[in-house]
């Protein structure tokens, strides 16, 4: 079926912007409300990749009848994260939050899923990645949240009945599904990490079997016999044999769901479960010469948009075809798979919190379009100067706080107060320092809450030699607000230091072409 007038311009257009439950461990206690599943959102970046370029001559409008859709975004404008800025080529790079849903509102959905007591009760979001493509399309980062990770989860506002919830902190992310729907999850995480998200997919547990069915199965790997089932019931009931196997439909499902069985009976092992899925999935989807038959590409197709929900933004098969191309531009051997850097919380047990400093580095790559496979260079932003020009130096209102406490070194006495005062001299004469809060901040920031202030935040920067690198949009601050980090302990000059931008070990990497993964084996698990 060939595109309307309105159809081909949507899609010219698109292409021009380019409960927590607590953690169990091997011994389980058998009593737990929910049986908590993990399904495989990261599929549907294989579909576009491949699926839906194909599909979208065939049957356009009845495919497009087949996507549902959501509202991107639920959260306030102002808690927003900033646009992604475009690189000197005018490229801009492309988020997309990936979603797997344990959403039980079906009778096949409740068959593969279990746990009767929740039947249409509030999903979660039990599968989280983000996926960034570079701005000039020469990489692709792909970074997973394990799903006890406690967050601040934003207030959101259901688009459907109008009901508001209200703000939560340290709470479980994937309960931010459940609170309005997957643009409560995108405003979550644009809180966390500070990265604009362009749009989100989502799937859930049916889809994940369908999709394993049309494409014939996806290879994975295990180093010994694997049988996920303890003597108390627990476990998903994966049975393999050590080496590869192709698994598809609900043998795919209890892959992707395997916790009990897989290294140390964790969520982050089965993360990295999910990662080789992910890649194996990519990697046939791009080889398979028989998806280039059209029955299968219909098929493929069918099944592909009755799986997922998705923004208004990709609502079409014609958008969705836009994004296809764009993704599979990427070669699969800079595609970087990661894992969110974590820490147990010492307040939670059972829960983790992103770890300080390994984290918030792992989302400055990403927010700077830095490839993780660190291959790449990183590349230079445009010169777009502020929507909101700066106001006179004296009429910039700055709050100095101290951050110059590390690991190893307290906080620097009376530090915020000795920059005030340089600030004042300079001509800042609003400027003050913050005397309550002493923070830990390795490198030294400036903050700002909005658009009207970015101008005032770049213009204190500019006096200080602090580079707009580190000129920052954050909700958590109400004004222009400079945190002295421990890179500045003394003097009055500040002295960028080098940027480190290797992605931590503790981001686990995995690349996307290696063919050679094979998930470990509990001891415990086998057969």
């Amino acid at each position: 079926m060939s595109l309307t007038p309105r159809d081909r311009e949507a899609t010219a257009e698109h292409g021009r912007h380019g409960g927590g439950r607590r953690r169990k461990g091997p011994d389980g206690d058998g009593k737990r409300r929910r049986r908590r599943v993990l399904r495989w959102a990261a599929i549907v970046l294989a579909v576009v990749i491949l699926g839906t370029a194909g599909a979208g001559c065939l049957y356009y409008q009845h495919l497009n009848a087949n996507i549902k859709k959501d509202a991107l975004n639920l959260g306030d404008a102002k808690d927003r994260a900033a646009e992604s800025k475009a690189n000197a080529a005018g490229q801009t790079p492309l988020n997309i939050l990936l979603i797997g849903s344990d959403a039980r509102d079906s009778k096949e959905n409740q068959k593969l899923g279990g746990a009767k007591d929740t039947f249409n009760t509030a999903p979660r979001a039990d599968v989280q990645m983000l996926l960034h493509v570079s701005a000039d399309r020469t990489n692709m980062s792909v970074v997973s949240m394990p799903r006890d990770t406690l967050v601040d989860i934003p207030k959101c506002t259901d688009p459907g009945n109008g009901k508001v919830y209200g703000a939560l902190t340290s709470a479980i992310t994937n309960d931010s599904l459940g609170r309005g729907g997957p643009g409560c999850t995108v405003a979550t995480w644009e809180k966390l990490t500070g990265i604009h998200i362009d749009h989100f997919m989502m799937i859930d547990f049916a889809g994940v079997v369908s999709m394993a069915d049309a494409i014939g199965g996806v290879p994975v790997c295990v180093d010994a016999n694997v049988y996920s089932r303890s003597s108390d019931g627990h476990g998903s009931g994966l049975r393999l044999k050590e080496g590869t196997t192709y698994v598809k439909g609900i043998q795919a499902l209890q892959w992707l769901r395997t916790r009990y069985g897989f290294e140390d009976n964790t969520d982050i092992a089965r993360a990295k479960a999910q990662h080789q899925y992910m890649n194996a999935m990519v990697r046939q989807l791009r080889e398979n010469a028989t998806l280039g038959n059209p029955n299968e590409l219909r098929k493929l197709a069918e099944t592909a948009t009755k799986a997922l929900t998705v923004d208004t933004g990709l609502g079409t098969v014609a958008k969705l075809y836009d994004l296809s191309k764009e993704l599979r531009k990427v070669p699969t051997k800079r595609i970087t798979m990661t894992t969110m850097p974590w820490q147990y919380s010492t307040t939670n047990s059972g829960r983790v919190v992103p770890k300080p400093g390994d984290a918030a580095k792992l989302f400055r790559l990403v927010r700077e379009d830095i490839a993780l496979d660190g291959k790449g260079k990183k590349k230079s932003a445009g010169t777009e100067a502020p929507s909101d020009p700066a106001a006179a130096d004296d009429k910039i209102a700055v709050q100095v706080r101290n951050g110059t406490r590390s690991g190893t070194q307290p906080a620097v006495t009376g530090r915020a107060r000795t920059i005030a005062q340089l600030l004042v001299g300079k001509g800042f004469t609003e400027a003050v320092a913050d005397a309550t809060t002493v923070l830990s901040e390795q490198k030294t920031v400036l903050r700002y809450p909005g658009a009207d202030l970015e101008g005032d935040a770049q213009r204190v920067a500019k006096s200080l030699g602090i580079p707009l690198s580190s000129v920052q949009k954050s909700t958590a601050v109400s004004g222009v607000t400079l945190v002295v980090g421990a890179d500045w302990r003394s003097g009055t000059t500040y002295t960028a230091p080098a940027d480190d931008d290797s992605t931590p070990a503790s981001a686990q990497v995995i690349n996307g072409s290696d063919k050679k993964q094979c998930m470990h084996v509990n001891p415990d698990y086998t057969w």
